[in-house]
């Protein structure tokens, strides 16, 4: 199964960072989004990040102006992916949103392409059951920023094929990334195994066992973490941390991953993180 054309559908931080890599892998790339204002940001910080890369001498000026070439936007889903060999879908992790995206990309993308999800929670199965290709549905979870992160989930749903899985783990191998295959199971490896500990950070912080700085500073020095989790939650964005932990709360039943207190007051006062300019820590704008 040969792979070419892809179609990132959402032009967020994910959405932006995979279309990066995959235009310098040598993919025809559309960028779908429904804002118009998304999709210059989107193409600004892609230019800006391969400025980045060729400023380190890890690609020629040359590069960089093919790889952008290969990036085209719009705002139609249908247009996006009529001639694709791969959608990856990349919008914020709210189930209902995945699921009306998936039907409308099996109604539109041709009959032999690959849908992928970026999903960091929700059900492969679930997503699949909404199209008329489940054997061709796939996660494809990419680690936070795309570029740098060599991770990706290859997430089986129930009817996912070999042929698809093996597609997909070859492409994630172009891109200079390593694919690890996994099972479909709320939060999969990674955000099971990951969330947990950044919602004990934050009950530590609600309970005054520690200021952030302390609690990063422990994980950091003690854990040999590149990043503390209270700065990695910033990072991800809240948000998103707060929807992982509701599905990993629902679909696996255990108060074990029932989410902090803190980290919904937070989300509700629109503390997002970097993001938004405030979380757990201050940025600047």
């Amino acid at each position: 199964m040969s792979m070419d054309g892809v179609a990132v559908v959402g032009a967020g931080t994910m959405g932006n960072g995979i279309a990066h890599v995959a235009a310098l892998t040598g993919l025809d790339v559309r960028l779908v989004d429904v804002s118009e204002d998304q999709l210059a940001q989107a193409l600004k910080a892609i230019e800006k990040n391969m400025d980045r890369q060729v400023r380190k001498e890890r690609m020629t000026e040359a590069e960089r102006d093919e790889a952008l070439a290969r990036i085209r936007t719009t705002t139609s889903t249908v247009e996006g992916v009529k001639d694709v060999d791969l959608a990856v879908e990349a919008v914020p992790e709210k189930a209902e949103l995945k699921y009306a995206i998936f039907k409308e990309l099996d109604e539109s993308a041709p009959d032999h392409a690959v849908l992928a999800s970026n999903t960091s929670s929700i059900s492969i199965t679930e997503i699949a059951g909404r199209t008329e290709r489940p054997e061709r549905v796939v996660g494809m979870h990419f680690m936070n920023p795309v570029p740098v992160m060599k991770l990706v989930e290859v997430i089986r749903g129930l009817a996912t094929s070999d042929e698809t899985t093996r597609a997909v783990v070859e492409l994630s191998e172009r891109m200079g990334k390593t694919p690890v295959e996994v099972n479909d199971f709320p939060g999969f490896v990674s955000n099971r195994v990951l969330m947990p500990m950044i919602n004990e950070a934050i009950f530590c912080l609600m309970e005054g066992v520690g200021e952030p700085e302390a609690i990063d500073t422990v994980m950091k020095l003690g854990m040999n973490h590149p990043m503390g989790p209270l700065a990695l939650a910033d990072l991800i964005g809240l948000d998103t941390c707060l929807n992982i932990l509701e599905v990993l709360h629902r679909e696996l039943g255990d108060d074990r991953y029932r989410p902090c207190p803190l980290l919904r007051k937070y989300v509700a006062a629109g503390w997002l993180g970097r993001k938004s300019g405030r979380g757990f820590y201050t940025y600047d704008a």
